[in-house]
């Protein structure tokens, strides 16, 4: 068994058809649920939901196609389109008794808890969103050479085949490292961790991919979509990022406002997994959130 946040059950619910999540819950009181990143599973909120949950019914899953949750095979490009995937937490959601709930999502759960957001604003009562930009924004600011730090979502945006057996020839270096590069302090991933997150990546590399590949297509033309027709994230929104407006030449905080009109935008001083590195700046900033 893959291990799960201490003190937390782990829950197998259906969300879509065919498709299971696993989730682990914990704890009563109003809900949040926890999305995470890439190559992580849900075990990357292990210190910030275990202090939230505390007074708060907290729920952590692991999202399609990544780690125990089901991975579907890639059927056209809505299988891991990010609404698709927002649905599922919805229906998680909606399975354990929560009709309405905060979101929180790191990395790629940001990006399915930003589309949950405009999808469902009647809801997701409040939304934070770690160390991303929307995906048409994301996009719309890499440019030239400092591109080449994100060189693996050009990889992954190619038709299958190609980036899954390049992928699969060598996962354990691959995923290993982006867990080593983008790490303030690669200590605060003890080893343990770091091989259960490797060992869910090496056997997740087509939905992996699949899931990137959506970001550079479907999910492109959902956002697109969204901003001709004037949605707006209706719900208070909370924004932590590492300086990456500095690095490459863009307002962050403008990007975000763009889409938040309510929001509190935030940079951190620590790597990207900030939710293991510097968990208790993350659990104040999403109980500010909560507050407002």
């Amino acid at each position: 068994m893959a291990p799960t946040i201490p003190g937390f059950e782990r829950q197998r619910v259906p969300v879509a058809d065919g498709v299971t999540l696993s989730a682990a819950v914990a704890g009563s009181g109003s809900p949040i649920v926890l999305l995470h990143g890439f190559p992580q599973t849900h075990v990357m909120w292990r210190h910030v939901a275990t202090d939230l949950a505390a007074d708060l019914t907290v729920i952590c899953p692991d999202l399609r196609g990544y780690g125990a949750s089901d991975k579907p095979v890639e059927n056209g490009p809505d299988t891991y389109a990010k609404r698709t995937m927002a649905a599922d937490v919805v229906a998680l959601a909606r399975a354990l008794g929560h009709e309405r709930f905060a979101l929180a999502g790191h990395d790629r759960g940001a990006l399915v808890a930003f589309r949950a957001a405009l999808d469902h604003p009647a809801t997701i009562s409040h939304l934070a969103c770690l160390d991303v930009l929307p995906t048409l924004d994301m996009w719309d600011v890499l440019h030239g050479a400092d591109a080449a730090v994100a060189f693996h979502l050009y990889l992954m945006a190619q038709p299958p085949g190609l980036p899954e057996r390049m992928i699969a020839a060598a996962p354990d270096a691959f995923f290993g490292h982006f867990l080593d590069l983008w790490a303030g302090d690669p200590r605060t991933i003890p080893a343990e961790i770091r091989a259960a997150y490797l060992d869910a990546c090496r056997d997740a590399v087509p939905s992996i991919v699949a899931d990137y590949r959506a970001s550079a297509g479907v999910d492109v033309e959902h956002d697109r979509a969204s901003r001709q027709a004037g949605e707006r994230l209706r719900m208070p929104v909370t924004v932590l990022q590492q300086d990456w407006g500095a690095a490459l030449g863009y307002d962050a905080a403008a990007v975000w406002r763009a889409w938040a009109p309510d929001l509190t935008h935030a940079t951190v001083t620590c790597g990207h997994f900030m939710a293991e590195e510097a968990p208790a700046d993350v659990v104040r900033f999403l109980r500010d959130l909560l507050a407002r």
